[in-house]
């Protein structure tokens, strides 16, 4: 069996659905299966060994969205049994090999307000049709499932639900490792950490503010903005002036993947009032490093976070300021906190969701779906 993995999402830095793909192909590799395993790209990438299609790219000033119409049409002829798509991309016909498709979330749908125009448009053009012609659907949450399920109508046994995993790498460090990413963002007082892109759906304004009311309680913390700059960030820089809080909110910008431990071990607590996740895996991520969590109680978060974390409102600006500040001044309940989110960690790994994910090709391939 020979599988064809799309793959261009990890020509970007490894966030998301990148971060996704480069997981489950690593995995995918170390199971050792009679399985081929080759990636789909327009250029050849470097992370790995295994055999790679390369295309050509005629619409090379649309990557993110023509080129994936154009594989249908270019991949016809190739020899392969399976086409995964794991970087949700919508197609608009029928791939001549089996399809399966994994769905991290169905955001431009649900808050098409919340995503560029242009990415909303061509979801909504291509998308359900994509599904329609996927021989497989995964999705990442049972919410996500519920989602799919919900906006278009498709049958709940053509959907399998396999869970995400956290990478090794986020785990307990020495002071050591710790101190050494403290002193590279120059970070020499106690902080609350945020993790993830800038962008309306992350909800960083609500962060803010809720920040702003914790700071009335004179607490020596400041808060840690760890991303990268997506869309319409403006307003959280708008709000941060409005409060007088430029010399308390700290932003470090794009954190590697080598140091993203490290920062989570430093933060006394880790917050993430996203208004939507697919799945949420930077509050798993915190948890594994034995930090406490306070996220949302939308979407997928609960289901990820169960009861090792705090849910909160994600509008409730009083509440979560009065939920922050409960956490930093309660050493018992940090402690619980903490011991809860690593035993809840362990139950994610990349392992098993590759593992999973094998079965659904061998159940496909053999045609038991």
């Amino acid at each position: 069996m020979k599988i064809g993995i799309i793959s261009s999402q990890m020509n970007q830095t490894l966030t998301g659905i990148g971060n996704y793909i480069y997981n489950v192909v690593n995995e995918l590799n170390n199971l050792h299966t009679d399985c081929d395993i080759c990636l789909i790209n327009y250029k050849y990438d470097q992370n790995f060994n295994n055999e790679q299609i390369i295309l050509s790219n005629p619409f090379s000033f649309f990557k993110t969205y023509l080129w994936h119409i154009y594989l249908v049409i270019a991949l016809r002829q190739r020899k392969l049994d399976i086409i995964h798509n794991p970087a949700q991309v919508p197609t608009f016909f029928k791939f001549r090999q089996k399809n399966i498709i994994t769905v991290h979330d169905i955001i431009p749908f649900i808050y098409p307000e919340k995503h560029p125009f242009s990415r909303s448009f061509i979801n909504r053009l291509f998308f359900p049709i994509t599904l329609k012609f996927a021989d497989k659907i995964i999705a990442v949450s049972e919410n996500t499932k519920k989602d799919i399920v919900s906006y278009f109508r498709i049958p709940e046994d053509k959907i399998k639900v396999i869970l995400n995993g956290v990478d090794k790498r986020f785990r307990l460090l020495d002071d050591e490792d710790v101190y050494n990413v403290k002193n590279m963002y120059n970070l020499t007082f106690p902080f609350i950490l945020y993790v993830g892109t800038l962008e309306p759906r992350k909800n960083i304004p609500s962060l803010i503010m809720a920040f702003s009311k914790l700071k009335e309680k004179e607490i020596p913390h400041r808060l840690v903005i760890a991303g990268k700059k997506g869309w319409k960030y403006t307003e959280i820089f708008q709000t941060i002036n409005k409060l007088n809080l430029q010399d308390d909110v700290i932003f470090t910008g794009y954190v590697s993947d080598e140091d993203l431990p490290s920062l989570y071990n430093a933060a006394d607590l880790f917050v993430y009032p996203s208004i939507y996740e697919g799945f949420g895996l930077p509050p798993l991520e915190a948890m594994a490093c034995g930090t406490p969590v306070i996220t949302s109680n939308t979407s997928s978060l609960p289901e990820v976070v169960g009861d090792a974390g705090i849910m909160i409102d994600p509008f409730d600006i009083d509440s979560f300021a009065e939920s922050m500040y409960k956490v930093i001044s309660n050493e018992d309940l940090k402690r619980n906190l903490m011991k809860k989110g690593l035993e809840r960690a362990k139950l994610f790994s990349w392992k098993k969701c590759a593992k999973e994910i094998m079965d659904t090709y061998q159940e496909v391939y053999n045609n038991e779906v």
